[in-house]
């Protein structure tokens, strides 16, 4: 059974292509176009798109719930923080965990793996933590926090089953670099964050495989005119790409553009939502850490930090956008550059022919009208 959606501005491959048409057949894109040449197939179902625009299906390779619920707390809230998420156009997405004991963390990544088994729209998880530098620690609990070695690495991701994504380090703590080399025959992406590392620690990170930076600007050092930091170190490198918060919070607007002009194409947006985003303000807790959102914005009670965000993708793309970021540029960023992280280009965050039938629909101010995973709308 084949669906069309037409009429539609297509935001796809970096460019926008107006009166586009998409076809979805068996769960994936079975071929696309311009004007009426859909009416030579076989259509089940046509959709009128009425001029509104229509990209991929975003990714989020870094969150940790929404809908009130977190991905700690088990298998019930991870359908919870999932089904808020996509509602806001994350149709796939990688699950972050925060902080805990190893004992927690593997029960914790063998429950994202179950879940995974259930619901191919979950990616696996993402180790935020417990390997960070205490003096960046963020919502972290310092207590937990603690020394690379390779049992801890070895039976967490033997925990995951294949499902550890990625993980957050500091490179620069003892055996940082051995680590990165660790995790990456193992086949999960290193991101460097919550981190002192310097500018050469970082690239030397770089060098021996890790790929991502988390969050980039929070939770690390700045740019300083002689000490270049991690930044720079990544923006300098096109093998990394960088993590960004673009809730207006995290990161000043301003800084955000300095960040897409100096890692052109390699900007991945991520939310780093926690419970209370697609929820109401209040006391929530963020690893055992007790949290208070107040008019959206999320801060430990016990000194105040920023304690992950209340921010969902379709906001991103609506604040990077209205910060002069080219639309086709901003929708990259929460598709295909996320899905290259992993090396899921042309399978997901892309609606070429092939491609899973995952799609977004937004009203020409870029709020989201429908929402489809493999074809189906949801």
């Amino acid at each position: 059974m084949t669906t069309v959606i037409h009429s539609v501005v297509l935001v796809d491959d970096g460019t926008a292509q107006e009166d586009a048409w998409i076809a979805f057949t068996d769960g994936v894109v079975a071929g696309r176009g311009t004007g009426e040449d859909w009416r030579a197939l076989s259509v089940a179902e046509a959709i009128d798109g009425g001029g509104r625009v229509l990209t991929p299906g975003f990714l989020d390779i870094h969150h940790h719930g929404g809908g009130g619920a977190a991905y700690d707390d088990g298998a019930e809230a991870i359908v919870t923080a999932r089904a808020a998420h996509r509602a806001h156009g994350t149709t796939r997405a990688v699950l972050s965990l925060v902080t805990a004991s190893v004992d927690d963390l593997a029960a914790r990544v063998a429950v994202i793996a179950d879940a995974a088994e259930r619901d191919a729209t979950i990616l696996g998880s993402h180790l935020e933590g417990p390997f960070l530098d205490v003096g960046h620690k963020g919502a972290h609990t310092a207590s937990l926090l603690r020394a690379l070695d390779a049992a801890a690495i070895e039976r967490l991701v033997d925990a995951g089953r294949g499902t550890v994504r990625q993980v957050t380090l500091a490179p620069e703590l003892p055996g940082g670099i051995d680590a990165v080399s660790r995790f990456v025959e193992a086949g999960v992406v290193v991101a460097v964050g919550h981190t002192n590392a310097t500018y050469a620690e970082a690239r030397a990170a770089f060098d021996v495989g890790a790929t991502l930076v988390t969050h980039a600007f929070n939770a690390m050092p700045g740019i300083h005119h002689r000490e270049p930091g991690p930044i720079v170190a990544a923006m300098a490198d096109e093998r990394v790409t960088l993590e960004l918060i673009a809730d207006g919070i995290h990161v000043h607007p301003d800084v955000v553009a300095l960040a897409f002009a100096g890692a052109p194409g390699r900007i991945a947006l991520v939310t780093d939502a926690m419970a209370a985003a697609c929820a109401a303000d209040g006391a929530y807790e963020l690893g055992g850490l007790a949290v208070t959102v107040i008019d959206g914005t999320a801060r430990l009670d016990s000194d105040g930090a920023i304690a992950g965000s209340t921010l969902t993708q379709d906001a991103a793309l609506r604040l990077v956008v209205a910060g002069g970021l080219p639309l086709p540029d901003a929708v990259a960023a929460l598709t295909t550059t996320p899905a290259r992280v992993f090396g899921w280009e042309g399978r997901y965050g892309s609606l070429r022919p092939g491609a899973s039938a995952d799609a977004v629909l937004l009203s020409p101010d870029l709020r989201v009208q429908a929402v489809w995973v493999d074809g189906a709308r949801v």
